[in-house]
């Protein structure tokens, strides 16, 4: 009975998610993806979380654990990437006191 509380709760949160990113403006998607680039560090921090608990003599455990660091540390570094590109769009062409 519990994972059907799960799945439930997934499937609307899921849904929720769809409603309320469908209704942003096309225009503010990367402003609005770029600026929730903390929430890759909390993904981050809770896959090391995860990893530290793991069991030392389980390898799978580990090795998941290992994967979702490093996915977590490509997501946070590509959303930086992303960020300072879209910045970098809005500076002008000339240099210093030219």
């Amino acid at each position: 009975m519990e994972g059907i509380v799960y799945l439930y709760v997934f499937v609307l949160a899921a849904f929720v998610g769809y409603e309320v990113i469908s209704r942003v403006p096309v225009i503010l998607h990367t402003p609005l993806m770029s600026g929730s680039n903390f929430i890759h560090g909390v993904v981050l921090i809770g896959a090391m979380v995860v990893m530290g608990h793991a069991d030392p003599d389980s390898p799978l455990e580990l090795v998941i654990g290992f994967i979702a660091v490093l996915l977590g540390a490509a997501n946070a570094a590509g959303g930086y990437v992303v960020t300072e590109r879209m910045l970098a769009m809005f500076k002008s062409g000339k240099k210093g006191g030219e």
